[in-house]
């Protein structure tokens, strides 16, 4: 079974002739242990192209010590790591249980050894005044040897000092931290050993844009660089949660589909479409496997809240179990269809080119013009495509009068898209276009799931007078949404003179 904890530490770059530092007087150390001397072997995989070294992903094969097993890091939050660990026996090549865990970036690619880190360790154990141990310091001598071009071998050595908690608090190793400045150690720049070891092939890989540097000055490719990395990095990120149905994990990754197959029709003039429009093409796919599942989980969440809010009286019969029952079926299912997706050929292909999007985006000549110049143009197209909508007018129709909303409702998405995407150079003008343009997408998002719930209502309501129970909850369900869906239309008028006003649009004429 795989082994999981959290890891939580300092590392230190500390010279060959520096005395190991004292910390016995560190808040709440009792004693020290006697030091240990182990003598650690580990080597390290990854995919030709480094996938898992750049996500901050470790995975490696140590012996010595008494943790010798397969150690996949993974990182969390707050600088913290968390590791799973599989035993070596049994397991003479990187354990699958492992390799799911980071499915995202190995795909189907192969994994090989890619580093050799051989080190002698020195522990020293902190102890509380029970014996607890509160932290392991230790200090590392470290040969790397890596695979340098031409079958040579490129080696490095260095000092590294670590403090890793394991019952110890935040404090101590504050503290640890005050004391191994003092002593004449600096923090390690590096966010692992292998990355210190791969140094030279990680230097070689492309950059993208800060955004905290992007003004209306920057060129354009820099702003529309800046936007699609962070989707692609969201859709990584999200990717194994997903897998294991957390909560809003689909509804993330799917946004990020979104945001990033906007922001290719948006920037259209500044890309090459030959290369963007079939990668449209496939982010649509992945939206739709995403949002079977997504739906059923909104829909579920929302008709239950519902149900809970009605009187005890008008509630007859099982209903919030059938209901939660259905729903969860379907969400079950759509997730499992989801998970074959995930794991196909096709979306690992999909992964791929949205690293080379980001490694080696098809700008044309117009990527290299000035933000203000082409970016509020592509703004603007946008802003009239809701415009045009909006003006012609609603239909008579029922049928057709809610699709006319939803068309106006994606359209006011794809604004509001478009401007949080300038928004790092735009700043407050691109924001306030984008809260006014979330509004208006709100509200009619709000009718156009009051018009799915409607239709599940009724599908659901059928069923139930086809099975001889009573559908009368449903029916009054029905009516809410009805209500809501009618209420939210009635914002309608409000939220797009917002947007038509011409101060809100201002910025993208000057």
């Amino acid at each position: 079974m795989t082994s999981e904890h959290l890891e939580i530490e300092r590392k230190y770059d500390a010279p060959q002739d520096l005395p190991w530092v004292e910390l016995s007087s560190l808040p709440g150390v009792g004693a020290l242990s006697d030091p240990a001397v182990k003598h650690l072997d580990a080597t390290y995989f990854d995919t030709d192209t480094l996938a898992l070294t750049r996500a901050g992903i470790t995975l490696r094969r140590r012996t010595g010590g008494s943790d010798a097993g397969w150690h996949l890091k993974v990182p969390a939050a707050a600088g913290a790591r968390t590791e799973f660990g599989e035993p070596l026996k049994d397991h003479p090549t990187p354990p699958t249980a492992l390799l799911d865990r980071v499915r995202v970036h190995v795909r189907d690619h192969e994994l090989h050894p890619v580093a050799r880190l051989e080190s002698r360790r020195t522990v020293h154990k902190l102890l509380g005044p029970q014996g607890a141990v509160l932290a392991e310091a230790v200090d590392d001598v470290v040969r790397a040897s890596a695979p340098g071009p031409g079958g040579s071998a490129d080696v490095s050595d260095w000092r590294e000092w670590e403090v890793e908690l394991v019952d110890g608090s935040e404090e101590l190793i504050e503290a640890a931290d005050a004391v191994i400045r003092a002593a004449g150690a600096t923090a390690s720049p590096w966010p692992s050993k292998l990355a210190r070891a791969l140094h030279g092939r990680l230097a070689g890989l492309p950059t993208r844009p800060d955004p905290a540097h992007l003004s209306p000055k920057s060129h354009a490719r820099d702003v529309v660089l800046a936007h699609l990395a962070e989707q692609v990095h969201v859709i990584l990120a999200r990717d194994p949660l997903v897998r294991t149905d957390e909560p809003d994990a689909v509804h993330k990754m799917r946004v990020a589909t979104r945001r990033l197959r906007s922001a290719l029709a948006t920037f259209r003039p500044l890309l090459d479409r030959t290369v963007t429009d079939p990668l449209r093409e496939e982010l649509k796919w992945i939206a739709g496997e995403l949002g079977g599942a997504r739906d059923a989980e909104v829909l579920r969440a929302r008709l239950l809240a519902e149900i809970t809010a009605e009187p005890d009286e008008l509630v007859l019969g099982p209903i919030a179990s059938r209901i939660g029952t259905d729903l969860q079926v379907q969400h079950k299912k759509a997730h499992d269809e989801l998970l074959v997706a995930l794991d196909s050929g096709r979306y690992f292909r999909l992964l791929d080119r949205l690293d080379q999007l980001v490694a080696d985006p098809p700008f044309t000549e117009d990527g290299d013009r000035k933000a203000r110049k082409v970016l509020t143009a592509c703004v603007r197209k946008a802003y009239r495509r809701v415009t045009r909508l909006v003006q012609a007018g609603e239909p008579a129709d029922h049928a057709h009068r809610d699709e006319w909303y939803h068309e106006i409702r994606k359209a006011a998405k794809r604004l509001r898209y478009a401007g949080e995407s300038v928004a790092p150079a735009f700043g407050e003008p691109a924001l306030v276009l984008a809260a006014r343009a979330e509004a208006l997408q709100e509200a009619l998002g709000e009718h156009q799931d009051s018009v799915v719930a409607r239709a599940a209502l009724r599908e659901l309501g059928v069923r139930l007078h086809l099975d001889g129970d009573n559908a009368f909850t449903l029916g009054r369900l029905h009516a809410l949404e009805q209500v809501r869906g009618d209420k939210a239309l009635g914002e309608f008028a409000q939220d797009w003179a917002a947007l038509a006003d011409p101060k809100t649009t201002a910025w993208l004429r000057s």
